[in-house]
């Protein structure tokens, strides 16, 4: 037993090591010294008051990533309530399986006689990644009025849809919704990117140069979080400038 919970730790570790892109060398320190290792990786990097309760939900994640879901399928069986059918939709959507969220999601909003707009701003991301524009122009219209659909990555992904069914106008309107400082790096990016490729390169590049700007004042975890985006704006910027 003693075994299987030190590999766990290392798979948590390693996954963490990962996804934060902290530095590599903690690998070697997991993976070399396995239980010291991984302690001191988790007090330098992970522990805090607010991650310490997340740390046994993430390693049974990783270890057994559909546990969740069968969990939650008892119970909704047991009590078919509005509340546990939304939390299973989710616990598909955290774990990818789109196609799966989907339609709990449609029966929890058709058993709601009122617009949910928690759900359908599920609805319009599980839609998104399955590459049904189509439905994400219809959720996200239900709810654009919302104040909460306002400079939410909701109404980024509606304008990237309205971009793939070819509404550019409509699309350049939504997207440059996200375009706030110190915040929304990616997306700031890929609206830099739309933007060049409606040819409009003086605007792209003032965002890009605005990107580039608020890096250097990024606190150490969110250099860690957005290093590849950064690096992608600085080629980005160098290509453009030599072109």
């Amino acid at each position: 037993m003693l075994y299987y919970l030190t590999i766990a730790l290392q798979i948590f570790c390693i996954y963490h090591v990962f996804k934060n892109r902290n530095t590599y060398y903690w690998i070697f320190l997991i993976l070399l010294v396995p239980v010291f290792g991984s302690l001191i990786y988790l007090f330098v990097q992970v522990y805090n008051r607010e991650e310490a309760d997340k740390i046994t939900d993430e390693i049974t994640h990783i270890i057994n990533p559909t546990k969740k879901i069968k969990d939650l399928e008892k119970q909704l069986e047991f009590s078919e309530t509005y509340q546990n059918r939304v939390n299973l939709a989710d616990a598909f959507l955290e774990n990818r399986d789109y196609k799966n969220a989907i339609p709990h999601y449609l029966q929890a909003i058709e058993g709601n006689p009122q617009n949910d707009f928690y759900v359908i701003k599920q609805l319009i991301e599980a839609y998104f990644n399955i590459k049904d524009y189509d439905n994400v122009v219809l959720y996200a219209e239900k709810i654009k009025e919302h104040p909460e659909f306002k400079k939410s990555r909701s109404q980024f992904w509606y304008g990237l849809a309205l971009e793939k069914l070819g509404k550019f106008e409509a699309a350049e309107t939504n997207l440059r919704a996200i375009d706030i400082r110190f915040s929304f790096y990616n997306e700031r990016l890929v609206l830099a990117q739309f933007l060049l490729n409606q040819k409009k390169e003086a605007e792209a590049k003032a965002i890009l140069k605005e990107l580039q700007t608020e890096s250097q004042y990024l606190t150490k975890p969110n250099k860690k979080l957005f290093r590849a985006t950064i690096q992608d704006v600085d080629k980005l910027l160098t290509s453009l400038s030599t072109n």
